[in-house]
């Protein structure tokens, strides 16, 4: 049976001592990817070539270190880990010669998103990983907050390498396992037309509609907790300014504490949006349609308009789209992108007129040839089911 790749991402609960592990290890591989920014800067300035991650890991292993025994600690942590973010660095390069992204950027301590790398070489090195614990290189056993979720059948599941991030505070590590691939379900005939909205979040062609969960007294509540965290975070930094002058007054540990909790509200509406759109995926799926339809939209030109785009960042669009993808791939679903000027919100379901004088404000569709009337984004939802000119994502 053919094999698949997989990942399991999880919190996990660090020792003291383990944690320090980590953010040193962190630190030294965000320097590591700084330091191969700016050699390959001062390289191409000066001698107008590119230096590859191999070749600037044996330069810096070789004569940097040796001639240099200050940065010594760059040895003391995961040479794996170092190695990772050295090549992470030669990709960013790479993605920017093909035109794909901007110029490579240093990471900032405090907004990088570095990770621990740790991969299994050979034998000796040992992932391995029971219900409520995992054992991962330079670290040893580490506690799961959540318990059973990482296959632990090393015959059926094999860990091939992982990372362990820092998000608010808290702990992560994800590892990708080489598994068998699932069995394709017996789906059905028909087709699913999903529209995407801010009304409400999914609305389909089978009748189902899924809530906006921004509007939800929960999230409102939080954010209501949040702008109160970023006012004292605001008043406690242009006192720290002051301090100077005025006796007493926040001091840089406050701030720091401030911070980390306006960082974890963050964090917390985050996951909740994050297992919202997880929860939508998996009911969609779990109607075994034969094909799913969606809009290609243009996110990143409707988030110019400002007065949308913190509602449509909130929701999530693009993410939604890659993970139901995923999902799509993995049980056999063809997932089809109708085109984004397909007028699905104007054209009437039932004799296929369209209506160019539509306003966003209307929510209740009239056909003013045979007088169809039905809502205006379960109508796009049904014109999107039976859309022809779509591409297969």
């Amino acid at each position: 049976m053919k094999k698949i790749l997989k990942s399991y991402k999880t919190e996990i609960k660090p020792t003291s001592e383990q944690k320090q592990k980590i953010n040193n290890t962190i630190g030294v591989c965000r320097y590591v990817y700084n330091f191969y920014l700016a050699h390959n800067r001062e390289i191409y300035k000066t001698e107008k070539r590119f230096i590859s991650g191999m070749d600037f890991s044996k330069w810096i292993n070789n004569s940097f270190i040796p001639n240099n025994p200050d940065f010594s600690w760059i040895k003391k942590v995961s040479s794996k880990s170092v190695k990772q973010s050295i090549m992470n660095a030669e990709r960013a390069f790479k993605n920017f010669f093909k035109g794909k992204t901007h110029f490579p950027k240093f990471k900032k301590k405090s907004k990088s998103d570095v990770k621990m790398y740790f991969v299994k070489t050979d034998a000796k090195t040992i992932i391995h990983c029971e219900r409520h614990r995992i054992k991962i290189p330079t670290l040893g056993w580490v506690r799961l907050k959540e318990k059973g979720y990482i296959p632990t059948n090393p015959n059926t599941h094999i860990i091939k390498s992982g990372t362990v991030s820092c998000k608010a505070g808290r702990y992560y590590v994800s590892v990708l396992m080489e598994q068998k691939e699932p069995e394709k379900l017996s789906l059905n005939t028909f087709g699913l037309g999903v529209d995407l909205g801010l009304k409400d979040f999914a609305i389909c062609s089978n009748g189902k509609t899924y809530k906006n969960i921004n509007k939800t007294s929960r999230i409102r509540k939080i954010e209501k907790k949040l702008k109160r965290e970023q006012r004292s975070f605001s008043r406690k930094y242009e006192n720290y300014k002051k301090i100077n002058k005025l006796k007493g007054g926040a001091t840089r540990q406050n701030i720091q504490k401030q911070k980390l909790r306006i960082q974890k509200l963050y964090h917390k509406l985050d996951n909740m949006r994050t297992d919202y759109i997880n929860k939508v995926i998996s009911n969609l799926v779990k109607t075994k349609p034969k094909w799913i339809t969606i809009e290609d939209l243009n996110v990143s030109g409707v988030m110019k308009n400002r007065h949308l785009s913190k509602a449509i960042a909130q929701q999530k669009f693009f993410e939604f789209r890659i993970k139901l993808l995923a999902k799509c791939k993995e049980y056999g679903i063809e997932l089809r992108l109708a085109n984004r000027f397909y007028p699905s919100s104007k054209t009437c379901h039932n004799c296929g007129n369209i209506k160019t004088d539509l306003k966003l404000s209307d929510r209740i569709y009239h056909c003013s040839k045979c007088g169809y009337i039905e809502d205006r984004d379960y109508n796009a939802s049904l014109n999107l089911r039976d859309c022809l000119t779509y591409i297969t994502a």
